[in-house]
């Protein structure tokens, strides 16, 4: 089958496009077809080696972390999809690989695709929509009321999160550039920020959540603007001991992860509120929570651009650039 493949860790590196056979099929998986794939920082990052300590791919492999599709096989424990099936998935760590015409996927990490999107739209839900699920609803248990700033409102995470975060009741505030604020606010955003004119830190206060995927001195600005008691929960890192001991990592690497976030943590200490990271797993229950409200029409796709599956690397440079609005995606069918 034809794929994009990583075969040196670099971020000048290049994906190769090549024939790599089709995915050996485990009992438990099924094989879908790929339609369409979302692209993502995390592609990016993964290529580039930033996550080799956390995640150990070893070259080559087949990247991409996104998928929509028909299922075309199935193993013999699968027991809630059958051939046919048009599904979507962000796929477990270590069976990545939907920059591809075939990937298999665990059936616990697959879901049914929303029936009123195309495949173009499936494909760019899995990896944010679990990102911001886990994130507001099962690890901040967002409340009706509370306020929450999701930074880089206009980008993959904040477009659906903004929307999720406003269906749970909450006051959103965000940041964008001038050029995004109409988007940001038609998704539900209540206070925007344009990040070139304004700091935020002189315009938000007593907020009860902050979802960063900035860097370190936007981390350390946004613990201000918490609330005694508060919750920043990061996405972009330092990755935490207690990521370290849910990931079941090495000594070594809890003691890495200890110093990484120590500044970040001691900070979080000193105001009396919380830093924790997340890495977001797949889960296809979870997807499937997803998919009830994109049919009902609570929350909506937002894409920038759709490229042919031979300029996947076209794709995964323009997600680099940092200028998408919304999300990136390719189409093979």
């Amino acid at each position: 089958m034809k794929a994009f493949i990583v075969d040196r860790y670099g971020k000048k590196e290049s994906l190769r496009a090549g024939e790599v056979p089709e995915p050996a099929l485990r009992e438990d998986e099924v094989l879908v077809q790929v339609h369409a794939s979302g692209v993502n920082v995390l592609d990016s990052k993964i290529r580039s080696g930033e996550f080799k300590l956390i995640l150990p791919y070893r070259v080559p492999f087949v990247l991409g972390h996104d998928v929509a599709g028909v299922v075309t096989q199935v193993g013999p424990r699968v027991r809630q999809f059958k051939v046919g099936d048009e599904v979507y998935s962000r796929p477990d760590d270590f069976r990545i690989g939907t920059f591809a015409e075939f990937v298999a996927v665990k059936e616990d990490s697959l879901a049914i695709k929303p029936k009123n999107i195309t495949m173009e739209e499936a494909a760019s839900i899995p990896l944010v929509g679990l990102t911001a699920w886990q994130a507001l609803v099962e690890k901040a248990k967002l409340k009706k009321g509370q306020k929450v700033f999701i930074q880089a409102g206009s980008g993959g995470v904040g477009t659906f999160a903004i929307q999720l975060a406003k269906h749970l009741g909450a006051t959103v505030a965000t940041t964008t550039s001038s050029a995004n604020i109409e988007l940001v606010k038609r998704l539900g955003a209540d206070i925007v920020i344009d990040y070139k004119k304004d700091d935020f830190e002189q315009k938000l206060s007593d907020f009860d959540l902050v979802l960063h995927s900035q860097d370190a001195k936007t981390l350390a600005k946004s613990l201000r603007v918490l609330k005694p008691g508060g919750n920043l929960i990061s996405i972009s890192g330092p990755p935490d001991p207690v990521f370290a001991q849910e990931k079941g990592l090495s000594g070594f690497l809890k003691i890495v992860m200890t110093l990484l976030s120590f500044s970040a943590r001691k900070q979080a200490k000193r105001l009396n509120v919380n830093y924790s990271f997340l890495f977001m797993r797949a889960s296809g229950k979870q997807l499937s929570e997803i998919t009830s409200l994109i049919d009902a029409g609570v929350v909506r796709p937002v894409i920038d651009k759709v490229y042919p599956f031979n300029a996947t690397n076209d794709a995964l440079a323009y997600v680099e650039s940092g200028r998408a609005r919304g999300k990136v995606v390719v189409k093979l069918k």
